[in-house]
């Protein structure tokens, strides 16, 4: 009869509509919590775009001209009687002056800003897959302690149950009074654990409003199904990680260098300048005319030129062995979650084949020895929390594998059905 009730209380409990989740509700699947995540205007995806326009705007700018500098002035101008005729030298002079930057440093110029600008637009296709999985961690661990809580308060309810029942044998003086109170403890530390869910979930909620927004949270339900994509084999994934967005935005780094290179290397060659200018002379005599051009000469390259070409190739090489580092890194991460997803899989196909079947039979065959006498309270309770925690477990166990899976997703990019 305590089997049956306890059962019954299960049933019950997972019956019952989730906290926050109203009567007609469509629940939240991960595939539209990515979606609503990937289109909303976050700050932290808009503002790569923003800079990557700011950078293509610069990148015009930057390989444009210097504005020509017009000067004027009054030469030769007599003091002691301040007459613009006085004096055959007297004129007034207006110039234009016009510099032109070494080598193709203009274009250069472009091309570097434009580089950076792919930098930030890589940067942007990183987050968007870092959002997707971020969503999809998110959902899964509130998935999980919502279903936690539905688990734990069904099993406090059998615990209940126990209680009274022990508590009423106890009253005729069949029962020992330790059982009565170890009974009442087990309710007690599940009372704490019903506590302690209660703060997981609020945690896991939290985190997943902050991708899509706080009313998409109250539909996440912990029956809903799910099903994510099935990873690439390793090999094939491997292969692909050279095309990372954290890897596209290194090399990105590495054309912005390669630039800066060819940016030096236009030091070693001169500038120009050219100085138009005309002078108007009164009195009828002849207006002056005048043009002059002036040249950088780069004689003195020891200092200058040639240690600012060696920190460009050194800051070049610097930002190929962090791009050597991040694929490193990237395989580093593909090995052990693949490996992790793999041992994971094997765990939860365990759990349903045998740990949770067998649980389940261990608290039926101490139900029956508890109510032959062949068995004391003590261990019909701990059989019963052990039937409980494995199937919390097995819960845990897909609810990590399905992260871990959302993991090699990120790596993919691309999700393949």
């Amino acid at each position: 009869m305590l089997h049956i009730r306890f059962w019954a209380c299960a049933l019950l409990a997972s019956a019952i509509l989730p906290v926050g989740l109203e009567a007609g509700a469509e629940p939240l699947s991960i595939n539209e919590a990515v979606t609503i995540a990937i289109e909303a205007n976050d700050p932290a995806v808009t503002l790569f775009e923003e800079k990557a326009a700011a950078l293509e705007e610069r990148a015009i700018a930057d390989s444009q001209l210097a504005d020509p500098r017009l000067s004027l002035g009054l030469l030769n101008w007599p003091v002691d009687s301040f007459r613009y005729t006085q004096e055959p030298m007297t004129r007034v002079q207006v110039g234009v002056k016009q510099a032109f930057p070494r080598g193709q440093t203009l274009s250069l110029r472009r091309q570097r800003r434009l580089a950076e600008a792919k930098t930030e637009r890589a940067k942007l296709d990183l987050q968007l897959r870092q959002i997707a999985l971020d969503t999809r961690i998110a959902w899964l661990e509130l998935h999980y302690w919502l279903g936690a809580r539905g688990r734990v308060k069904a099993n406090r309810q059998a615990v209940a149950d126990l209680v009274e029942v022990t508590t009423s044998v106890y009253a005729t003086g069949r029962q020992v009074s330790h059982d009565v109170l170890r009974a009442e403890l087990e309710l007690s530390l599940l009372d704490d654990r019903i506590v302690n869910v209660e703060r997981r979930i609020a945690m896991a909620r939290a985190d997943l409003a902050r991708l899509v927004g706080p009313q998409a949270t109250l539909r996440v339900s912990p029956d809903a199904a799910y099903r994510l994509p099935i990873p690439l084999p390793r090999e094939s994934l491997r292969q692909d990680l050279a095309r990372h967005p954290s890897v596209s935005v290194e090399d990105a780094h590495i054309l912005v260098r390669n630039h800066d290179i060819d940016l030096a290397r236009q030091q070693y060659k001169p500038g120009w300048t050219i100085d138009v200018g005309y002078g108007a002379r009164g009195a009828g005599r002849a207006d002056f005319a005048s043009v002059g051009i002036a040249i950088d000469l780069p004689f003195f390259t020891g200092k200058r030129q040639d240690r600012g070409l060696a920190a460009a190739k050194r800051e070049r090489q610097a930002a190929r062995l962090e791009r050597d580092a991040r694929l490193l890194e990237l395989n580093k991460l593909l090995d052990r979650s693949y490996a992790d997803w793999q041992r994971a899989g094997e765990r939860v196909e365990l759990y349903e084949r045998a740990v949770t079947v067998r649980a389940m039979e261990t608290t039926k065959a101490a139900l029956g020895a508890y109510r032959s006498g062949v068995s004391d309270f003590a261990e019909l309770i701990r059989s019963r929390l052990a039937e409980f925690d494995a199937d919390l477990m097995l819960l845990r166990l897909r609810v990590d594998r399905g992260q871990v899976q959302a993991q090699l997703l990120y790596l993919q990019g691309k999700d393949h059905e």
